[in-house]
């Protein structure tokens, strides 16, 4: 065993040095694999962290090595206070990021730019407008499109998360990766993942190998080219030839990125999260209110988590229904 040499390495010598900050268990949209058709109960608003209290949680991470922050929901943009929390988390000495579901970007372009937040992943299932409005439950297509659009032109770095699913938009594989050939866009598609009310069924998954396959049936094996990946990446990376964008496979299911991982998560009401899948929880709010160090909460945290997808280190487990207690990922913030 590997002795920590930081509050935030694990027992496996897992350095986390990747915060992603839920700022809001709100969104705009209702998606079919983010929550049930009803929503969530939502936290009462005292439970919710103030952006004091996000900031100031925030840079014990940093200053105990948190080098990048993700700025993630339910929809980060719908805070009423968003804009003064980026302003504030742009201070600390990070690279600072958000996901979205794009609705919203283009009211934020001139702050993202003056307070250098260069990086954004925005959500976008379909490229087809039924099948997009069937999936987020409202009808914002065109919308997030033109956003997308517009963020490229303003020369943001784009990527695009599509989580697909089998029979509803595995069929428009190559139409995403096309995007890239006259853009600079990432698509990253997504293995549908497990999480409360979202109905999940391992028959729904699309895995890498077929996202490969499907792009093998499309393109020339000269055409394709698999990119080095970036060190802590949970995508695999590819690109067509001559194409300006690339494409990548988060196979969290099928073939998982756990040796590498160097994330942790914090909930909207101040949770700590050490893994994705994890059961288990761990309050910050409640001791920081009281005026204690956090440190070792966090610590303690960090030292539970375990090796692999909270210990479903096998397709057999993970398959195992009852192998999942775990939030909406609405209420975890991806």
């Amino acid at each position: 065993m590997k002795e920590p040499n930081t509050i935030l390495t694990d027992t496996f010598g897992r350095e986390h040095t990747y915060l992603r900050i839920s700022l809001t268990e709100r969104c705009n949209l209702r998606c079919t694999y983010c929550m049930p058709a009803i929503g969530i109960p939502l936290s009462p608003k005292s439970h919710i962290m103030t952006y004091e209290e996000i900031f100031a949680i925030a840079k014990e991470f940093v200053d105990n090595g948190v080098t990048k922050i993700r700025l993630t929901g339910g929809e980060p943009l719908v805070r009423k206070d968003v804009g003064l929390m980026m302003e504030q988390l742009a201070t600390l000495p990070v690279e600072l990021a958000i996901t979205t579901n794009g609705v919203m970007v283009d009211k934020f372009i001139e702050q993202f730019k003056r307070i250098g937040l260069r990086k954004l992943n925005v959500s976008l299932d379909s490229l087809n407008n039924d099948k997009n409005t069937a999936i987020t439950r409202r009808d914002y297509f065109t919308k997030v499109y033109n956003n997308i659009q517009l963020l490229v032109k303003e020369g943001f770095e784009v990527k695009i998360n599509c989580v697909l699913m089998k029979g509803f938009n595995d069929n428009e594989i190559i139409d995403f990766i096309e995007l890239t050939k006259t853009q600079p866009l990432q698509i990253r598609f997504i293995e549908f993942m497990p999480f409360d009310g979202n109905k999940w069924n391992f028959d729904k998954l699309v895995s890498l190998e077929e996202v490969l396959k499907e792009v093998y049936s499309h393109y020339d094996v000269k055409q394709f080219i698999r990119l080095k990946d970036a060190p802590n990446d949970t995508a695999k990376n590819y690109r067509i030839k001559d194409y300006q964008g690339s494409f990548a496979v988060i196979s969290s299911v099928t073939n998982p990125f756990c040796d590498s991982c160097n994330r942790i998560r914090l909930t909207a009401n101040g949770q700590l999260k050490d893994c994705l899948f994890s059961s288990t929880e761990s309050d910050l709010l409640t001791p920081f209110r009281e005026g204690k160090s956090i440190a070792p909460v966090i610590q303690k945290a960090v030292l539970a988590k375990k090796k692999v997808r909270n210990g479903m280190d096998t397709l057999e487990k993970f398959k195992d229904p009852d192998s999942h207690d775990n939030r909406s990922m609405i209420a975890i913030g991806g």
